[in-house]
């Protein structure tokens, strides 16, 4: 154990966990309100939303999966940057739309919008509950990016309760200042990931490949790492690697690397842990911006990528390719300095889990607990219910990465990402136009979630027997996609029939509760009372 590093990390956590608690008392307002301790008050502008919005997306286990997939001689590990950057145009056109509806009715999940959009609380439920399954493990492994960098810190070698320590104080304290402070922790936090993170990894690309004989000999060192890999693990590829190709994916993976791209970009904003970071804004503009400030995120991203590349460069040698990152800053930088880079991957981890937590409790207490349980709670009762639910959820996720492998918590969130881009249809399109008739959504959402974790259950990988890789090859070829968008293009085959027998049928599609104004409007005060009872249908 490096006791300057540590101490370093230990005093970086001591600091974010005073703002977590003291920003309870940032822009003092009543938190046993939902929409204060659930979304902020509604009133963050460009600059916190940039941070917030950041650091919810940009999470620690990006900040060790992205150039661990790199660093275990996987190109593919790339694509993380193009769909980083494809899906912010996407974001510019539909959420300012989700914005305005939500705050004119008082919506607080992507879930309440769909309920009120096609007048059905099962839609609704489905949705929630898909919010929910896909976030579970996506919460876990921001403690496993906590786990990873406490195993190099010294702490990994301990046994039993004291190798867990750690991790379980991390928890704890996570738990304890998101349920007195809610969205307000995370959005304060974020400052000091965010800088931490800029200024460990500009430090990194410069100061690391200097050391290491430059960047010439990172990708020469790299080039021939990867074919020799490739001569020992991919047959058939590995002529084309071994004659210079090493950065660019075999033709049999670039359908692969297309489709996790877009599949990816399709459902990153699906989330709710990402509505919930956009429903905080004030207004439509600081979404606009955000769009267009955001992808500074996807440069950095790169700029992440490519210490994995380092780290081969370098001789990092970890039986755990998400070690190597920690790995590479402990043995290359100062003591001093590594315990920054430790507390940027450590703190980049309580950040998103906050905001994640804290997204599955309003969905869970909005539209189960609310809707099937309690339709007369009061904001009050809604907020205390989302503070017990938020523990919960941690305390699921911090149990899952004790008590499971590793590799089963990855092979989840790579299923969480097949499962939350079926809800695309009812809540994008949903944005856009009500054709799509609210049975049919159901059923293609039924039909694709059933299709997409039938065939990822299906993936073999080395450790285990199901739920190995997100790829497969799509239906009557050989051809290798993405799971998620093979899924997706069933739910839409299966919506667009049914919705035209069943609107030939004329079964009844619902009331919608919103209008046409609803979707472009703006309002200077988002605490306004809401227009319209999102639960009493007003328009035709």
């Amino acid at each position: 154990m490096n006791g300057v590093a540590v101490s370093v990390l230990i005093f970086l956590f001591l600091v974010v966990t005073v703002l977590g608690f003291a920003a309870a008392r940032w822009r003092r307002a009543d938190l046993n309100s939902l929409d204060e301790w659930g979304l902020g008050g509604r009133g963050f502008g460009s600059f916190i939303a940039w941070f917030l919005i950041g650091g919810d997306l940009y999470t620690a286990y990006t900040f060790v999966a992205v150039p661990a997939t790199m660093y275990a001689g996987s190109a593919v590990g790339f694509f993380a940057v193009p769909y980083t950057i494809v899906v912010y145009p996407l974001i510019f056109l539909f959420l300012p739309r989700l914005w305005s509806v939500s705050h004119r009715h008082g919506y607080v999940t992507p879930a309440d919008f769909v309920e009120g959009r096609y007048n059905s609380k099962t839609l609704g439920l489905a949705v929630a509950i898909t919010g929910i399954v896909a976030t579970a493990p996506y919460i876990a492994l921001q403690l496993v990016g906590i786990q990873v960098v406490l195993q190099v810190a010294g702490f990994g070698g301990s046994s039993g309760f004291v190798k867990d320590l750690p991790l379980i104080i991390a928890f704890v304290v996570l738990a304890a200042y998101t349920y007195s402070s809610g969205l307000r922790a995370p959005a304060v936090i974020a400052f000091v990931k965010d800088t931490l993170i800029y200024i460990v990894i500009i430090v990194a690309v410069i100061y690391l490949p200097h050391k290491v004989g430059g960047w010439d000999h990172v990708f020469s060192t790299v080039q021939s790492s990867f074919a020799s890999f490739n001569k020992q693990n991919a047959g058939a590829i590995a002529a084309k690697q071994a004659s210079g190709k090493a950065f660019i994916t075999p033709p049999i993976a670039q359908w692969a690397y297309m489709s996790l791209a877009l599949g990816s970009a399709l459902a990153l904003f699906m989330y709710p842990h990402s509505v919930t970071g956009v429903l905080s804004t004030k207004n439509r503009g600081v979404i606009r911006r955000n769009a267009a400030l955001l992808p500074a995120y996807s440069f950095l991203l790169g700029l992440i990528a490519l210490l994995g590349f380092i780290a081969v460069a370098a001789g990092v040698k970890v039986t755990n390719p998400q070690q190597s990152v920690p790995q590479l800053f402990e043995n290359e930088f100062p003591s001093w300095f590594a315990g920054v880079g430790y507390a940027a991957i450590a703190i980049g981890a309580l950040v998103p889990a906050a905001i994640m937590s804290i997204a599955a409790a309003n969905l869970f207490t909005r539209n189960i607990y609310r809707a099937y349980f309690r339709p007369n709670a009061t904001p009050q009762e809604q907020a205390r219910v989302s503070k017990l639910v938020s523990l919960v959820v941690k305390l699921g996720a911090l149990v899952f990465v004790l008590a499971l492998s590793k590799s089963f918590a990855i092979n989840l969130q790579l299923l969480g990402g097949v499962w939350i881009l079926q809800t695309f249809p009812a809540i994008v399109v949903g944005l856009y136009t009500r054709w799509f008739h609210r049975w049919a959504l159901l059923a293609g959402w039924a039909a694709a979630m059933v299709y997409g974790t039938w065939v990822a259950y299906d993936q073999a990988s080395p450790v285990q027997k199901h739920f190995g890789s997100p790829l497969a090859k799509f239906p009557f070829t050989d051809t290798l996609v993405y799971i998620a968008c093979t899924a997706f293009i069933i739910n839409l085959l299966v919506t667009i029939v049914l919705t035209v027998i069943l609107r030939a049928l004329h079964v009844d599609p619902g009331v919608d509760a919103t209008s046409p104004g609803d979707y472009v409007a703006d309002v200077d005060d988002p605490r306004v009372e809401p227009e319209i009872d999102p639960h009493r249908p007003a328009h035709a």
